[in-house]
């Protein structure tokens, strides 16, 4: 298993945080906090160095990475949880209302890990609770993908459909081509060109490599009769 303190300094440079962190501002604000009520109990999966919960609002918010470093640079306002995806046990069952995982999934070995960890994330979600994932679409992405070394799960919105629904989860919204791979694409960059970005999704059908995919926890339990 890479040594994920050592790749990620590597990978995410100092000095690109704080640009990486403006982006993201804008992101949840124009986009994300639509979506999640600022009384919601909010969960980042694999949080990284907290760019998404630290610029959400929520009741509650908690940050959960393998990572020891994570904890470092998040506010005061988020628990971290140091923990694997698919084992949150500082999290109780039906306890929260959002759960978020960007850039994630692919990190996985397999589609048997991923579907641990949606067990997981049904185990924490009450009844009618969200799950929100971005992530590299491999269906635009057939080279680039590769470029990390810690890659290994290759996903397109529609085999993430599949994997959610046969994991029980009910597909709210999808949008095959959202973002921009990464935060070092030519474009959009500075604050304003997210901002006109995110108001243009004709856009996104050029700029947009990676996919978001919105679904939930059934708000009830269907029995199938014998």
């Amino acid at each position: 298993m890479p040594d994920l303190s050592k790749l990620y300094r590597f990978r995410f440079r100092e000095a690109d945080r704080p640009g990486k962190m403006r982006i993201w501002k804008v992101l949840c604000a124009r986009f994300f906090q639509p979506l999640i009520g600022e009384d919601q109990i909010i969960v980042d999966l694999a949080c990284g160095y907290g760019e998404f919960i630290n610029n959400i609002r929520g009741r509650k918010k908690y940050a959960v990475d393998v990572n020891p470093d994570a904890r470092a640079h998040l506010a005061t306002d988020v628990e971290f949880c140091l923990a694997r995806a698919d084992a949150v046990t500082a999290i109780g069952d039906a306890e929260v209302d959002v759960v978020f995982a960007s850039n994630f999934l692919e990190h996985l070995r397999t589609k048997d890990e991923c579907d641990r960890v949606f067990v997981e994330v049904r185990r924490i979600l009450r009844p009618g609770g969200r799950f929100v994932i971005m992530g590299p679409n491999i269906r635009y992405l057939a080279a680039e993908y590769w470029d990390f070394y810690d890659h290994y799960l290759p996903l397109s919105h529609l085999s993430l459909e599949e994997g959610l629904v046969q994991s029980d989860f009910e597909i709210d919204r999808i949008i095959p081509r959202f973002l921009p791979y990464t935060t070092r694409a030519r474009l959009p960059q500075h604050p304003r060109l997210v901002s006109l970005y995110l108001a243009v999704p004709f856009a996104w059908r050029f700029l947009g490599k990676q996919f978001l995919v919105v679904s939930r926890k059934p708000a009830t339990v269907i029995t199938q009769p014998r």
